[in-house]
């Protein structure tokens, strides 16, 4: 029988961002809050707390979320994702962050948990990856799309922003993975892409403001 526990090789001790979080981080706006979903010992919500949002970082491991105790813009919940119902209730998040961790039951909750102009930053290892390293177990793999089919069934739907999945080649050791970018409905179009556009936008949207303002300016004189 197929285990439905993440082995505990996907504790997260490392604290580096995965480059794909810290990528697309900028569609998590200051002052939101995020879900840091299995956060382990939190390299996630380090990263969302200094950009100015407000985590809620679960996980089950106490020893592992007593590391951010007292971190400014983290709050903490220990919580079994995967033996009792979800945990949340009713709660909506701006975001939620998965990273390295797969429980399929949940994947109804987490799309209903989202904002409607939320966004789901999720990554983890996929079909293939039992040739390179752990985990091999088809319960922790991805199967090929199946982070796409989980935006397809949102209701309503989430717009992908960005997708990949393959052979990964920015890991120490190879990796096969399947990584989603993707907002709700209510987002704002188009999102940027990267910071820099983020700022490129919010420039251009004052300029015009300026330049609509001059104009009025010159109509009332």
């Amino acid at each position: 029988m197929i285990s439905s526990v993440n082995p505990p090789s996907n504790s997260h001790v490392e604290l580096r961002p995965s480059t794909w979080i810290s990528r697309f981080a900028h569609l998590v706006p200051a002052g939101a809050r995020p879900l840091d979903l299995a956060c382990g010992h939190g390299r996630h919500a380090l990263l969302f707390a200094a950009r100015g949002a407000h985590v809620l970082a679960v996980d089950r491991d106490a020893t592992a979320l007593a590391t951010l105790a007292g971190v400014p813009g983290i709050e903490t919940r220990f919580a079994d994702l995967e033996g009792g119902p979800w945990p949340f209730g009713d709660e909506r998040f701006d975001a939620i962050v998965v990273c390295h961790y797969l429980h399929r039951p949940l994947f109804p909750n987490l799309v209903a948990a989202l904002a409607a102009d939320g966004t789901l930053l999720y990554e983890t290892f996929a079909q293939g990856n039992e040739a390179f390293r752990r985990p091999t177990n088809p319960a922790f793999l991805l199967r090929a799309g199946e982070l796409l089919q989980l935006a397809a069934a949102a209701t309503p739907m989430l717009t992908v922003v960005a997708f990949e999945q393959g052979l990964a080649d920015d890991a120490d050791r190879p990796a096969v993975v399947q990584r989603l970018a993707a907002v709700g409905p209510a987002r704002t179009w188009p999102p940027p892409l990267s910071e820099h556009r983020r700022v490129v936008a919010v420039e251009a949207g004052e300029g015009a403001r300026r330049a609509i303002g001059v104009k009025c300016a010159i109509l009332l004189a």
